[in-house]
C-alpha cells in the first residue's frame, strides 16, 4: 500500500513592501511522502514571495508537467510557473517555453551550488527565469517550523525576509542567481 500525504493547514499573513504586496491566505498543502519539511516550507515560502490572486499549488511531486506552484491567466496560459529543489535544466527550459515568466527557489547550501554550478551556463540563456537560493540556515528554521497546523507570518522589506510564528521565525536575504531580463 502506497504511503499517503501529510495535509497542512496553514494560515498565512503576507506584508511585502517591496512589492506593495499585503494578505492572508488559509492555505492547505500536502506533504508528499518523499518530500521534506524543509522543502515543503520552501514551498510556502515560495508562496508568499510570489503571492497574487491566481497562483495555486501544482499537483505535487510526482507530476511532471506541472510546477509547485503556478498562476494561470484566464485562457488557461500559463503566466508564472515556480519550481522548488534543484529542477531538471531540461524542465526549466520547457517551462520557459510554456510560461511568461519561470521562478525557481532552490535551498539546501551546498546541494543547491552544486546544482547551480552545473546548470547556470545552460539557465543564464533562459530571458524569463529567475533564481534565487534560501541560504542553509534560513531553509533550516523554516523546516523547525513545520506542523500540522500552523498561523505564520511572512515580512518582506528591502530585500529582506522575516518568515515566522509564536514558535520563532527566520530573518535572511534570498541569494539571487539570475534575474529575469
Amino acid at each position: 500500500m502506497a504511503l499517503r500525504s501529510t495535509i497542512c493547514k496553514a494560515a498565512l499573513s503576507i506584508a511585502d513592501m517591496d512589492r506593495g504586496h499585503y494578505s492572508d491566505h488559509e492555505l492547505t498543502i500536502a506533504l508528499h511522502p518523499s518530500e521534506t519539511e524543509e522543502r515543503m516550507m520552501v514551498r510556502l515560502l515560495a508562496f508568499a514571495l510570489h503571492a497574487r490572486d491566481g497562483l495555486v499549488f501544482g499537483r505535487g511531486l510526482s507530476t511532471d508537467d506541472e510546477p509547485d506552484l503556478w498562476l494561470r491567466d484566464d485562457t488557461g496560459a500559463v503566466v508564472h510557473w515556480i519550481d522548488v529543489g534543484w529542477p531538471d535544466e531540461r524542465r526549466v527550459r520547457r517551462a520557459c517555453g510554456r510560461a511568461r515568466r519561470v521562478s525557481v527557489l532552490t535551498y539546501g547550501g551546498s546541494k543547491a551550488d552544486i546544482w547551480w554550478n552545473q546548470n547556470a551556463a545552460a539557465l543564464r540563456r533562459n530571458d524569463r527565469l529567475d533564481v534565487a537560493a534560501v541560504p542553509r540556515e534560513a531553509a533550516s528554521a523554516l523546516a523547525a517550523l513545520a506542523s500540522r497546523s500552523m498561523r505564520l507570518c511572512v515580512t518582506v522589506q528591502d530585500q529582506r525576509i522575516w518568515f515566522g510564528s509564536s514558535d520563532g521565525g527566520a530573518d535572511f536575504e534570498l541569494q539571487m542567481l539570475k534575474l529575469c531580463a
